[in-house]
């Protein structure tokens, strides 16, 4: 046991004894933090940096795996919360601050002309495709992108287990940037896809119209047109990646950046559509609770008073730009890359003939966060990350780069890694 990591080692021993995996989430689990050179619980957090149970600083560039955009405990979001929680947290009918928001949502969202909340951006995809399913009354869905933890959804995965034969059938995947791929589950299930679900983008831009292409091919086959942007949307524009693109689709989600970090998602899309809430059933007991929508209001209304996506845009750019310098400087081109937008952005790992890409992530790891830095290989920017977050962020970088430049020249991985490499469970896109 690390004294680094002593208070988060023990505590994880404790929580896995009544919590499977010790954690809520599964991307924040042990499975994807190595034991013996990681922190397992964190504390506190304002704005950029955050802190582990045994004191250690740090500044996140996970960011509540995206969900955090303006920055930890934002002064605004918190009065709001504040101010609401003295009237109440849920009531016997609908509060007005429901309505507040899901109008703040169609002023901003091209696509929004009705909305309804749920909790988990599970809740919302999930939301869709019963919308689609009613709305066309079909049963297939195409997918491409991670969509949550429903049936449905991950049916089509390698964690299926639990989901009946019969459900996982219903759900076809689709290759990004492969239309032919699209248009072959068309073929295959003529006039029995009801939508077509994906995210507008995650680590690989879109090429050659495939965005458009997948929209055309999708109403020319009778289905409904699903952005998944539980992380693109108020990320990429204050109007999500389908603003970013020029992109409308007939449905849309949203979740992580709706309300910086507090449990609200919701689906938005053309009125038609939408109407059939009225039919099928999209319920929850705190669907209206009311101090995520709070913090979803001032969330929102601080996007279009402050320069919150251009900053974060511009400080991305200042990360990927700083990495990609130092890929080139330590030679590293053959090991390392980026990838994504610059306000959602990947360091990519390559396999070599010394060691796997689970090797050197978990080395990279290992010392990245020896330095004070939380990340999981992406940089999820938020409006608080400083010129200063990002000149250690780069200096940190600076000097693991040059230990991976000697683990994969001379194969002295043994020297340095002082855990057993993570290796790859799932990996939801």
């Amino acid at each position: 046991m690390s004294d680094r990591y002593r208070y988060s080692e023990e505590m994880l021993e404790r929580a896995i004894k009544s919590i499977p995996l010790g954690s809520q989430t599964f991307s924040k689990s042990k499975t994807q933090y190595p034991w013996g050179v990681s922190p397992y619980f964190i504390t506190r957090g304002l704005g950029s940096h955050v802190w582990d149970v045994d004191g250690n600083e740090y500044i996140d560039f996970v960011n509540s795996l995206a969900a955090v955009t303006l920055g930890y405990n934002d002064p605004e979001v918190t009065a709001a919360v504040r101010a609401q929680i003295e009237d109440g947290v849920i009531f016997s009918l609908p509060h007005p601050i429901e309505s507040k928001v899901a109008e703040k949502i169609v002023e901003m969202v091209p696509c929004a002309e009705m909305v309804r909340f749920g909790k988990n951006g599970s809740d919302a995809t999930s939301g869709t495709i019963r919308l689609a399913r009613a709305y066309t009354s079909r049963d297939h869905v195409a997918v491409c992108g991670y969509h949550g933890w429903q049936d449905w959804y991950i049916g089509s995965t390698a964690r299926n287990r639990g989901v009946p034969k019969s459900t996982q059938d219903l759900t076809h995947v689709f290759i990004y940037n492969n239309i032919e791929s699209l248009n072959k589950i068309f073929k295959e299930y003529p006039e029995k896809v009801a939508a077509v679900i994906m995210e507008p983008m995650n680590t690989a831009e879109p090429v050659d119209d495939f965005l458009a292409s997948a929209k055309e091919l999708t109403h020319k086959n009778g289905a409904v047109f699903i952005f998944d942007e539980t992380i693109t949307g108020f990320r990429y524009a204050n109007g999500g990646a389908q603003e970013y693109f020029g992109i409308t689709p007939d449905l849309a989600t949203f979740g992580k950046g709706l309300a910086n970090g507090y449990p609200v998602s919701a689906v938005a899309g053309r009125a038609e559509i939408m109407c059939l809430m009225e039919e099928i059933f999209f319920s929850f007991t705190f669907g209206g609770e009311t101090l995520s929508l709070a913090a979803a209001l001032a969330t929102l209304t601080k996007l279009q008073k402050k320069p919150v996506i251009k900053t974060v845009w511009d400080q991305g750019k200042k990360v990927v730009d700083g990495i990609n310098m130092l890929i080139d400087k330590h030679g590293l081109q053959d090991v390392l890359s980026t990838c994504g937008k610059s306000c959602w952005s990947f360091l990519l790992f390559k396999d070599t003939d010394v060691c796997s890409q689970w090797e050197l992530k978990t080395l990279f790891l290992q010392e990245v966060f020896a330095r004070g830095v939380l990340t999981l290989g992406t940089h999820n920017m938020s409006y608080a990350h400083s010129d200063e977050d990002i000149r250690n962020l780069l200096s940190a970088n600076d000097a693991v780069f040059a230990i991976l430049k000697d683990v994969v020249e001379n194969g002295s991985l043994k020297k340095y890694l002082h855990c057993e490499p993570i290796v790859p469970l799932f990996k939801v896109r």
